[in-house]
């Protein structure tokens, strides 16, 4: 009787990529005694994985960026062009990691892991990194969004806008980092209504998607801080590690409370307390993301009279938020990702007939 491939047994079949044969050994043991997982071939460097990617195809690859001959953005980008994998980048806690680890996520990478400074204590991720491959392997992946043919910008802002007194708070997760950038940098520059943004990021990274997006968009984006206030054509991120609330008077604080439904900052947290603004007829946009958080958050803002706007299933990386939003009945208008930042303008925007 002939052997069961690994995929007809239900495993999940994963290539590792690192130039520390250390680091793959471990790795690869911590994650073959998982049982969900089989590792169906190893590579020190990104030339040896693209030819042993093609030859395996496997269901997730995990990628260090750092490598002799072919780094990892590198690797990643012929990847996604030529063959698109759900991709864990292996990522070190440095500022230099941090903005290469922002760039391999806007490239199609699904998620990361932190590499230990000591290869010998890379077994303390190994839990880490088996729930992230296994959420990767329910991905769906594609070129990144900068390769796509572009649809035309939403007009730009001028004197004669008038901006409805709104404000936008978007949650994502997995996949989220590619997706807040294509709706953030399609808004219309002098869109005067803050703009809160909470993803699912650990500290240390969310600094660096800060700077990338105030970089690309035309929105001024700071990652928040406490004292900070919600200001129109402004975007806040919430810092990684931290919640962030807002009182009534749109002014943020931080704290280090329990994780709500294992993350922080948790988008129900962030919603939750602008749904509680006087008069801040919210708009909650909820894109890609494994697990339900922002349900309970959206549920208060349409109590609170906002509207809340889901990514469609097709353009999700994974449909988990968006679909949980819309399941519990919370949701007024559903858009593909590329169709978002107009039906969030939509909401906001207010024509000049009407409001004169």
């Amino acid at each position: 009787m002939p052997l069961m491939t690994s995929r007809e047994r239900g495993k999940i079949r994963a290539v590792l990529v690192d130039d520390s044969a250390t680091i793959r050994s471990v790795l690869r043991r911590k994650l073959e005694a998982d049982g969900t997982i089989e590792v169906v071939g190893t590579a020190s460097d990104g030339l040896e994985a693209l030819d042993l990617i093609a030859q395996v195809r496997p269901d997730v690859v995990t990628l260090d960026i750092e490598m002799p001959r072919l780094d990892g953005l590198s690797t990643l980008q012929r990847l996604m062009a030529s063959q698109p994998t759900p991709v864990v980048m292996v990522s070190s806690l440095t500022r230099e990691g941090a903005d290469a680890t922002i760039r391999a996520l806007e490239l199609g990478a699904v998620d990361f892991i932190e590499k230990p400074a000591l290869a010998t204590a890379v077994g303390a991720v190994a839990d880490d990194l088996i729930s992230k491959v296994r959420h990767a392997a329910l991905a769906r992946v594609q070129a990144p969004l900068a390769a796509a043919t572009p649809r035309p910008p939403i007009a730009r802002s001028s004197a004669t806008d008038r901006w409805r007194r709104r404000i936008v708070v978007i949650g994502a997760s997995t996949g989220g980092p590619q997706a807040v950038r294509r709706v953030l940098t399609s808004l219309p520059a002098g869109m005067h209504v803050p703009v809160v943004v909470v993803q699912h990021m650990p500290a240390g990274f969310t600094r660096s998607l800060a700077d990338r997006l105030n970089d690309l968009g035309p929105l001024k984006v700071r990652e928040a801080e406490a004292g900070m206030t919600l200001t129109p054509g402004e975007v806040l991120l919430a810092p990684g590690g931290y919640h962030l609330t807002f009182d009534r008077h749109g002014v943020a604080a931080l704290n280090q409370e329990p994780a709500e439904m294992g993350v922080r900052p948790a988008i129900n947290v962030t919603m939750a307390s602008i749904a509680q603004i006087p008069l801040a007829n919210p708009v909650a946009v909820i894109l890609t993301g494994m697990g339900s958080d922002g349900t309970r958050g959206a549920g208060l803002i349409k109590a609170a009279g906002g509207t809340v706007l889901s990514e469609a299933e097709a353009t999700c990386v994974v449909y988990g938020m968006p679909r949980a939003v819309f399941e519990a009945g919370h949701v007024d208008e559903v858009y593909p990702l590329d169709q978002m930042a107009d039906g969030i303008v939509r909401q906001v925007r207010e024509s000049v007939a009407r409001s004169a």
